[in-house]
């Protein structure tokens, strides 16, 4: 399936979102729209997947041309995109949510449908137990259910927008494995990604946007020297490593058990010092994300202590912030305007909220976070990457302990830097970071501690300095006694 824009336009209000696209995606290929945040990727392939309509120009599949009205009517003719946020049921099951996504009949047939998934499961070397609820799921696993029930349903032409974001690495080499098998059987991919390095394991080939336009090209094998030129203007700068000299204790935990995830939260015990930055890996699931909640309250441990230094913390939570992985899930309205969220996070103690102080306030953050959007767009109708912006931009300056969850999530090389400089502020203020990710080289470039969790419990709990990536790698996959068969493992 050959896929075709030319001369397309896409507006929402007064901002010119795509200008003027006109690009050739072939059939069986790997083809990365890559770009910084806000550069309009996200928004052409909507505009393929009937998500959203174009303002002008044509979208031509194998010759003819075609405008979707909705994702149902692109599916019917092959076309299947996988979202940013999850589009599935968390409540259900996978079968169960399986089985409303891919089947037609008036009474459906659960052994036949559970028959489809385990088969079309096993040819991509994916593993989702069918009866395990979608809420206890990991990111990749998500996406291999979407996956799964797009190809059941007939999709011929699979975008995938920022597909590694979140998951880890064992999970990413198993998804890059299935799509070049799609696209060596003639299905067309099409991945949307910031992520040099992602582009250079799989594609075929890159077409480089760059406010709303097409700035270039580039065939297998890359330069990506010219990549980052192309994207950015020049090469974007590096984080900067940096040690603060550790204070006071702000939080501890003593023998701490909780439920939640795919582990739970195991026997933990912990102290967090003021000015530190404390990096937790490990694979989805391994417990780091019902350690952030625990230390932000959101979790109750059935078992130990939680303790916070009073001296810092006049009530129990105040001056601490949870930045969710989940931006639309957890972390915004995704129904209410930038000004409506500046309004709620700033001047929640007003009994009428000053309105002429939030928009004066709300265009500061706007401009210093440079998020690409107005005051009264809707949090939803941001790319990924200003909603992630967004979202960093509520934190009250005051905060005393971040827990941020993927907090670069979604973020292009050079927001990512700008972010790190602004956390760093913080920091040299006195606060305390707490954060996960999935990406080793972000934890070792800021990270002053690196905990790291497998099956629930900390394995690992050493100064940045006095440890290596190998020796992290291997705690994550469960090998603790060191770092000789990091290479054997699937992590």
């Amino acid at each position: 399936m050959e896929i075709r824009f030319e001369n397309v336009h896409k507006y929402f209000g007064s901002i010119h979102a795509n200008k003027g696209i006109s690009l050739t995606i072939k059939s069986g290929t790997v083809h990365g729209i890559v770009g910084e945040n806000g550069a309009g990727k996200s928004t052409l392939m909507k505009m393929l997947a009937g998500f959203i309509s174009r303002t002008s120009g044509k979208i031509l599949i194998d010759g003819k041309e075609v405008n979707f009205q909705s994702p149902a009517e692109a599916t019917a003719a092959g076309i299947g995109m996988l979202y940013q946020e999850p589009c599935d049921f968390p409540g259900m099951t996978v079968l169960e949510n399986f089985m409303a996504g891919t089947g037609k009949e008036w009474k459906l047939n659960e052994s036949k449908y559970r028959k489809l998934l385990e088969e079309k499961s096993k040819i991509l070397g994916f593993s989702i137990e069918a009866d395990k609820p979608v809420s206890l799921l990991t990111v990749g696993e998500r996406q291999q259910l979407e996956i799964v029930r797009l190809l059941t349903i007939g999709v011929k032409t699979l975008i995938l927008d920022e597909p590694t974001t979140g998951i880890s690495r064992k999970q990413k080499e198993i998804l890059f494995k299935a799509l070049k098998k799609l696209a060596s059987e003639g299905k067309t991919i099409i991945i949307i990604s910031h992520k040099l390095k992602d582009i250079e394991a799989i594609c075929d080939k890159v077409t480089v946007l760059r406010n709303g336009t097409v700035v270039g090209e580039m065939n297998a094998p890359f330069d990506r020297e010219r990549l980052l030129t192309m994207m950015f203007g020049s090469r974007p700068p590096e984080i900067k490593t940096e040690t603060f000299t550790p204070g006071e204790i702000l939080l501890s935990m003593e023998n701490v058990y909780a439920h939640g995830g795919r582990a739970g939260l195991k026997n933990c015990s912990f102290k967090a010092r003021e000015r530190e930055i404390i990096g937790l890996a490990g694979l989805d699931g391994s417990g780091q994300e019902v350690f952030l909640r625990v230390a932000a309250g959101l979790t109750r441990p059935y078992r130990g202590k939680v303790k916070r230094n009073k001296k810092f913390f006049k009530r129990r939570f105040h001056k601490t912030i949870f930045l969710p992985a989940s931006r639309l899930e957890e972390g915004l309205f995704p129904s209410l305007s930038l000004l409506e969220h500046y309004g709620i996070a700033f001047f929640k103690k007003y009994f009428i909220i000053p309105w002429n102080d939030v928009r004066k306030k709300g265009k500061e953050l706007i401009k210093k976070f440079r998020i690409k959007g107005k005051l009264f767009d809707r949090a939803s109708s941001l790319s990924g990457g200003n909603q992630q912006r967004l979202l960093i931009s509520l934190i009250n300056p005051d905060t005393k302990l971040l827990l941020l969850e993927q907090p670069t999530r979604g973020l292009d090389t050079e927001s990512a830097v700008w972010v790190w400089e602004h956390f760093k502020e913080f920091t040299g203020r006195g606060a305390t970071i707490i954060f996960s990710s999935p990406d080793l080289d972000e934890i070792f470039s800021v990270a002053t501690k690196i905990l790291v969790f497998f099956n629930g419990k900390v394995v690992l709990e050493k100064r940045r300095e006095e440890t290596t990536p190998e020796e992290v790698a291997a705690a994550i996959a469960g090998n603790i006694k060191g770092s000789e068969n990091v290479e054997k493992q699937n992590f």
